[in-house]
């Protein structure tokens, strides 16, 4: 009875106005980044059907980046009407609990699961198992194409591919060699493999040359450990690269090291503190694929999927390189939560 009075209110509520076409961009064959690339003017829906409820799921919410998502996936579930409960599962060695999350969150009652993976493929039975009962939408983190309904993500090579040409340019082959120490993040998530090979293959024809790789988890704390040990080995090197969390706790320890300048610092994805990095100087540069934008397609896409009107099964903003001169002028609505948004992990 409560939920048929939920929907009456619903279909009695003044409709919001109609949402402004969303400039994304979406590939030939879906779920494949290999496939070209074409421009996509994406018309969101006006209002849900109904008030549905959704499963959401992160791998954390450790930076600012998911939280960014979490922002765009609230913004755009009250403007459709939507409700959600949120699990996140505390990092990427935690497959585990990633998977009894989203099975119980289904179980309690859900019309759609939208998660972001810690693992390509370690999500694959139990995805395919509860895409019999609900439509499955993958966000942010790619995965493996079974039991998924939709994509709303960008290309994990193509950040790597755009990080690794900002030196490659820098530094072409036949200038002085640089050493780089990379941070590609925890191995077997869903996007590190991708953003790793991007990487290294736009670094292979220049002057830059991988002279440490360290893998862990995104947390700052393991990022710091990762950092300091790198920076104790003796290898003499000349950037460090990797995640935002790399990035932000770099800035401090080299401050600290007094090493400010000896060694720079580039990011493959943007935080609130990699942005501040970049603006201050401290950072040359981070590509952003506007983490609010596909927290809100994600849901949009969600929607659409229990409707039945889901169409464009693969799509995501075009990713975009920010350095210290764009930072004036870069449009970073979609980007950056604001600094007052605390995550929300249940919206009626």
């Amino acid at each position: 009875m409560q939920r048929i009075i939920a929907c009456m209110l619903a279909l009695l509520a003044p409709l919001p106005l109609a949402a402004d076409p969303w400039a994304l961009q979406t590939h030939t064959v879906p779920f494949d980044y290999t496939s070209p690339a074409r421009p996509l003017t994406y018309t969101p829906l006006d209002r849900a059907a109904s008030p549905w409820t959704l499963c959401i799921s992160y791998p954390h919410l450790k930076d600012a980046y998911w939280l960014s998502v979490n922002f765009g996936m609230v913004e755009e579930a009250q403007r459709l009407g939507v409700g959600f409960r949120l699990v996140e599962a505390g990092g990427y060695p935690n497959l585990d609990r990633q998977i009894e999350q989203i099975t119980n969150c289904v179980a309690q009652g859900a019309d759609a699961l939208v998660v972001g993976t810690v693992s390509f493929e370690g999500l694959t039975p139990t995805v395919q198992a509860l895409s019999e009962q609900v439509p499955v939408i993958a966000t942010v983190n790619d995965i493996a194409d079974p039991g998924i309904a939709a994509k709303a993500a960008v290309s994990w090579y193509d950040m790597g591919a755009i990080t690794g040409r900002f030196i490659a340019e820098r530094h072409p082959k036949g200038s002085a060699p640089v050493r780089l120490a990379w941070f590609p993040g925890p191995q077997g998530a869903g996007w590190v493999s991708f953003v790793e090979a991007g990487f290294r293959d736009a670094i292979a024809e220049s002057a830059a040359e991988i002279v440490l790789t360290k893998y862990g988890d995104t947390g700052r704390e393991i990022q710091v450990t990762l950092v300091e040990e790198t920076l104790d080995s003796g290898v003499a090197i000349d950037y460090i690269v990797g995640s935002a969390p790399t990035a932000e706790v770099a800035v401090s320890i080299l401050r600290a090291r007094g090493l400010e300048g000896q060694i720079n610092i580039v990011s493959d994805y943007m935080s609130h503190a990699v942005f501040r990095g970049i603006r201050r100087g401290r950072i040359l540069a981070a590509p952003t694929d506007f983490p609010i934008m596909q927290g809100k397609l994600a849901i949009e896409m969600a929607v659409r999927a229990i409707e039945g009107t889901l169409e464009t099964r693969h799509a995501g903003p075009r990713i975009m390189l920010v350095t210290p001169d764009m930072v004036g002028n870069t449009d970073l609505a979609e980007t950056l939560a604001p600094a007052s948004f605390i995550p929300v992990f249940e919206l009626d």
